[in-house]
C-alpha cells in the first residue's frame, strides 16, 4: 500500500485487527479502475473492503485530504432498514480516519427537508435504496448532482438479483455509467452460486474482478432434537411445545437472535417465550417488518448495547446490520433454503476468527430431515444460485418514463441514445426491436387500447426524442415510481395515538369491532376502522387470532430437494449417521415398511383406499409452489383418461390427489399424467389461467404506470387498486389482446405463481426415473402431511384438529402392531 492508505492501516492497527487479503486485493482493485464482486461469508469484512477502497482511492488522488468532496460514492442497500445502520458506520470508519467527508441517507424514511437539502447538494457518500436513486434520475438536474460520481457499492447483491429492484437497479446503473463512463461498481454478497451471472448483471457486461473473501472459522449447525418424536407428523403440529428446551438454550447464551420464517410464527414465538419467562419481560423483544420503523430501530440499539437475551425476528434482520455482541442464533423450523441458513448463522459472531452458531428447531419430524440436509449442503459449499430477471417491460416502461422525465430540461432524451443505454444493462440485453418501439408506443400513446385516454399519454415523443412536461403527471410518477407491490398496508394506532405498525388490509377486513387479534407482542382489541388506520386498545380477553402476512408460502430449495432426496436414500439403505435421522429412524422405518423410501432415480406414488375415496399421493420433492402445479397439471390429466373429479392438497415433498370414483390408474396412464411434453398448453388449460393472469397484471399495472393508487391523504384500498387494474385487465383483454403486458402476465403467472422451470426440471427427471407405485393399507408417515393439509383447509362442523389426532391414534396403534407384509408393489 502507498502513503495513502497509511490512516487505514492505523487505523486497523488500533483495533488490533487484521488485514485480509482479500480487502488488500478489493483496494488495489478499485484503484486501477476496476469493478467487481465481493464473495465473502457474513462477518468477515465485506463492507470494510468496499468502503476503504473507495476512501483510500480519494485519499490517492486528493490534494487536500481535509477537503469535503462531493457525491463521490453511491452504496445501494436493499432495505431501508439498513440505511440508518450503513449510513452511521460509514460515518464513524470516516470520522476515525480523520476525513472530513459528509455521510447522509436518503430513503422514503428521510425527512422532507433533508431531502430538500440533498436535491441542491448531495453529501461525500450516500446511503439509498434502487427506488430512491430511481427517484433521484427523474431530476432534470441529476447529471450535476452525479458529475463527481467514482463508484458504486451494491451491498446484498443477492437479494435485489433476481427480482424487479434488480432490474431497476440495473437501469439505474445503465444510467450513471452513460454520465461517468469511468465509473467502478461493486457488488457485496455472502451467499451466491452464480457468481460469474451475478457479476455480469451489476457491471452490465463489463469486465468484473471477481474476489472472494475469508473462510470463517466455524460454523456450527445442530438440531434441537425433541425427547419424543410422533411418528405420523404434520406441519407445525409441534407448534411451541418445544419452548423449554429453547429456553434452556436462551439460558446458556448471553445474546440470541430468535429466526422464524413468518411474521405470525413470531409473533406466536414472541408471546411463548414471555409466558415462558415473564421475568424476562425487559429483556425480549420481537422485530418483522411490519412494525413501526421507530420501534424496530429501538430493538436494534438494544441489541447492539447488549441490552438483550433475545430478539425474536423474521428476515428483517438477515441482513446487513453489524450485531457483534450475538453469540447464538436460533432458526425456527426448516430454513426451506442452503443460502438463509449460513446468512441467519452468520448473524452470531458476525467478525472474523470467531464461530457462527445456530440452533434449528423442528416443528415436525420431517424438518429435522430438512435440517439435516441443509447442513450437509452448507458444510460442502453448496448454496442456490439467484437468476437475474430479463424483459420485464413495466420496470422498462416506468424506467422510460423517469428518463424522459428526467431530461425535460434539455428538450428530452434521445430514442437512440436511450436505446443503446437500456440494451446496456444485462435485464435488457435482448430486447428486441418490435418490444422496443412497442414500449414507446406505450408510454407515449397508452398502446392500441387506451389512446384515447389523455391520462396514459405520459411521455411526449417528437423529433426522435421523449420528454415529460405535464406537472401532474411527473408528480403522479414520482410518487408511484418503484417495483416494490403488496397488498395495502393498514396502520395499527391505539386510540390515543400511539403507532405500532401495519397489517395487510385483508386481514382486518376479517375482523369486526371486538375481535382480538396478536400483533407488537400485545393482545390488541379492534375498536374500530377509518381509511387505512386500525384503531385498538389493549386486550384482557385471551383468545385471540394472528395476523397472516402474505409471503408465508416459503417452499424448500432445489438445492434442499436433492439433499433431502438423497439423505432419504440413504435411510433406505440403513445408513442413519445423521444424528437427526437416528431421531426419527421408527418414522421412516415405519414409511419404508409400508411403502418406500423411494432411491433419487425413483418416484414414489401411493395409492390408499379410505371412506373418502381413493387417494394418490405422489413425491417428487419439488417444492410447495412447484407441487401446486403439478397437482392441477396431473388431476387435469387423468381426469382426461377416466372420468373424474379431484381434491387436492400439496406440501413440500408431494401433492394428494383424491377422488370419490371408482378408477384406477395403470403405469402408462400415471406416465402420460407425468409427461413434459406440451406442458405450457397444459398448465393453462388446468388451471383458471384468466383469473391468474389478472392477479398477476395488477401488480404489473401498477409499476408500468397504469393504476395509480392515489395522492397522499386520499390513497385508494387495495380492493381498489385491484378493480381498476382489473378492469384495465378485462379492457386490454377484449380490444388489445396482443397486449405484451398481457404476455408478461402470463409469463408471470407459469415463474412466480407454480414456478414453471421446477415444474419442467421436476417432470424431466420423473421422465428419467422408475415409478415406485406402492398400496399401503392405510396413510404412511409420508403421505400423512398431506391428508392433514386438505382436511384442516376443509370446512366441517368438527374440529378438523380432533379428527386429525383421532386419525393419529389409530396410526399409532397399526404402527404398534407386528409388522406384515403390508406393501403391495
Amino acid at each position: 500500500m502507498g502513503p495513502a492508505h497509511e490512516r487505514i492501516e492505523r487505523w486497523f492497527a488500533a483495533r488490533n485487527w487484521q488485514i485480509f487479503d482479500f480487502q488488500r486485493e478489493a483496494w488495489a482493485a478499485y484503484g486501477a479502475g476496476e469493478s467487481g464482486l465481493i464473495h465473502a461469508p457474513t462477518g468477515t469484512g465485506k463492507t470494510l473492503a468496499a468502503w476503504f477502497a473507495a476512501l483510500g482511492d480519494w485519499l490517492a488522488r486528493t490534494d487536500d485530504p481535509d477537503a469535503t468532496p462531493g457525491l463521490t460514492l453511491l452504496w445501494i442497500t436493499p432495505l431501508r432498514a439498513l440505511a440508518a445502520d450503513t449510513t452511521a458506520h460509514l460515518a464513524t470508519s470516516a470520522a476515525e480516519l480523520g476525513l472530513n467527508w459528509t455521510v447522509e441517507q436518503r430513503t422514503g424514511d428521510t425527512k422532507s427537508h433533508i431531502k430538500a437539502r440533498q436535491r441542491k447538494k448531495l453529501p461525500s457518500a450516500l446511503v439509498t435504496t434502487p427506488e430512491s436513486l430511481a427517484l433521484l434520475l427523474s431530476y432534470a438536474d441529476h447529471e450535476t448532482l452525479f458529475g463527481q460520481l467514482q463508484g458504486v457499492v451494491v451491498d446484498e447483491w443477492h437479494e435485489l438479483l433476481s427480482t424487479k429492484r434488480g432490474v431497476q437497479l440495473e437501469l439505474a446503473l445503465a444510467r450513471l455509467r452513460t454520465l461517468r463512463p469511468a465509473l467502478r461498481t461493486w457488488g457485496l454478497s455472502a451467499t451466491l452460486a452464480n457468481l460469474d451471472q451475478a457479476a455480469d448483471a451489476l457491471t452490465g457486461g463489463q469486465s468484473a474482478h471477481e474476489i472472494r473473501g475469508v473462510v470463517p472459522a466455524e460454523t456450527q449447525i445442530a438440531a434441537l432434537i425433541p425427547d419424543t418424536i410422533e411418528r405420523f407428523p404434520w406441519a407445525g403440529h409441534l407448534g411451541t411445545r418445544l419452548v423449554e428446551p429453547v429456553v434452556e438454550a436462551l439460558e446458556a447464551a448471553q445474546t440470541t437472535l430468535l429466526f422464524t420464517n413468518t411474521r405470525s410464527q413470531a409473533e406466536l414465538w414472541h408471546q411463548a417465550l414471555l409466558r415462558a419467562r415473564p421475568d424476562w419481560l425487559a429483556q425480549i423483544a420481537l422485530h418483522h417488518g411490519s412494525l413501526d420503523r421507530g420501534l424496530r430501530e429501538q430493538v436494534e440499539a438494544m441489541i447492539a448495547d447488549g441490552r438483550l437475551r433475545c430478539v425474536v425476528a423474521t428476515s428483517s434482520l438477515d441482513l446487513g446490520v453489524d450485531f457483534s455482541p450475538v453469540d447464538q442464533v436460533i432458526q425456527i423450523g426448516s430454513p426451506k433454503g442452503v443460502a438463509r441458513l449460513l446468512q441467519r448463522a452468520g448473524r452470531s459472531g458476525h467478525r472474523p476468527g470467531v464461530a457462527s452458531r445456530i440452533l434449528c428447531v423442528p416443528t415436525h419430524a420431517f424438518e429435522l430431515v430438512e435440517i439435516a440436509a441443509a447442513r450437509r449442503k452448507a458444510m460442502a459449499g453448496e448454496v442456490e444460485a439467484r437468476v437475474p430477471l430479463t424483459g420485464a417491460l413495466d420496470v422498462l416502461s416506468q424506467h422510460l418514463v423517469t428518463r424522459a422525465l428526467g431530461s425535460t430540461r434539455d428538450g428530452g432524451v434521445d430514442e437512440n441514445a436511450l436505446l443503446a443505454e437500456v440494451r446496456s444493462s444485462r435485464a435488457y440485453r435482448d430486447l428486441s426491436d418490435d418490444e422496443w418501439q412497442w414500449t414507446l408506443d406505450f408510454v407515449t400513446r397508452g398502446g392500441a387500447a387506451l389512446s384515447a385516454y389523455p391520462e396514459f399519454q405520459r411521455v411526449e415523443r417528437a423529433n426522435g426524442r421523449l420528454a415529460v412536461t405535464d406537472r401532474r403527471i411527473a408528480r403522479r410518477h414520482r410518487m408511484t415510481m418503484g417495483t416494490i407491490t403488496s397488498d395495502a398496508a393498514m396502520s395499527v394506532r391505539f386510540m390515543k395515538g400511539g403507532r405500532l405498525g401495519t397489517v395487510e388490509e385483508r386481514f382486518i377486513a376479517q375482523l369486526k369491532p371486538g375481535d382480538v387479534f396478536l400483533f407488537s407482542g400485545r393482545l390488541l382489541e379492534l375498536v374500530r376502522v377509518r381509511e387505512l388506520t386500525a384503531y385498538v386498545k389493549a386486550a384482557t380477553r385471551k383468545n385471540r387470532q394472528v395476523p397472516r402476512w402474505a409471503g408465508g408460502r416459503m417452499a424448500i430449495s432445489g438445492t434442499l430437494a436433492d439433499a433431502i432426496r438423497g439423505l432419504l436414500e440413504a435411510a433406505r439403505d440403513g445408513d442413519y449417521r445423521e444424528p437427526e435421522l437416528a431421531a426419527i429412524r421408527d418414522l421412516l422405518e415405519i414409511q419404508r415398511r409400508w411403502s418406500a423410501l423411494p432411491a433419487a432415480d425413483e418416484l414414489l406414488i401411493e395409492h390408499v383406499t379410505s371412506r373418502e375415496g381413493r387417494h394418490w399421493f405422489f413425491y417428487p420433492f419439488a417444492g410447495r409452489l412447484a407441487h401446486e402445479g403439478l397437482s392441477a397439471l396431473v388431476a387435469w390429466r387423468l381426469a382426461q383418461m377416466h372420468k373424474a373429479s379431484f381434491r387436492f392438497s400439496v406440501n413440500d415433498y408431494g401433492f394428494e390427489l383424491v377422488t370419490r370414483n371408482k378408477v384406477d390408474f395403470s403405469e402408462a396412464e400415471l406416465r402420460a399424467a407425468l409427461s413434459p411434453d406440451n406442458l405450457v398448453d397444459d398448465l393453462l388449460a388446468c388451471l383458471n389461467a384468466a383469473e391468474l393472469s389478472k392477479r398477476a397484471f395488477r401488480d404489473i399495472a401498477r409499476i408500468a404506470g397504469l393504476v395509480f393508487s392515489g395522492y397522499p391523504g386520499a390513497h385508494k384500498s387495495a380492493r381498489q387498486v385491484q378493480a381498476s387494474s382489473g378492469l384495465v385487465f378485462d379492457v386490454l383483454t377484449r380490444y388489445d389482446a396482443a397486449n405484451l403486458l398481457l404476455d408478461q402476465a402470463r409469463r408471470e403467472v407459469l415463474e412466480r405463481e407454480l414456478e414453471f422451470n421446477r415444474v419442467h426440471a421436476a417432470l424431466e427427471r420423473i421422465a428419467r426415473q422408475s415409478l415406485c407405485v406402492a398400496n399401503p393399507p392405510r396413510l404412511t408417515p409420508l403421505g400423512f402431511p398431506l391428508w392433514v393439509e386438505r382436511v384442516a383447509s376443509q370446512v366441517s362442523n368438527e374440529s378438523w384438529r380432533d379428527r386429525v389426532e383421532r386419525m393419529t391414534v389409530q396410526l399409532e396403534k397399526a404402527a404398534d402392531k407386528k409388522p406384515k407384509n403390508e406393501a403391495r408393489k
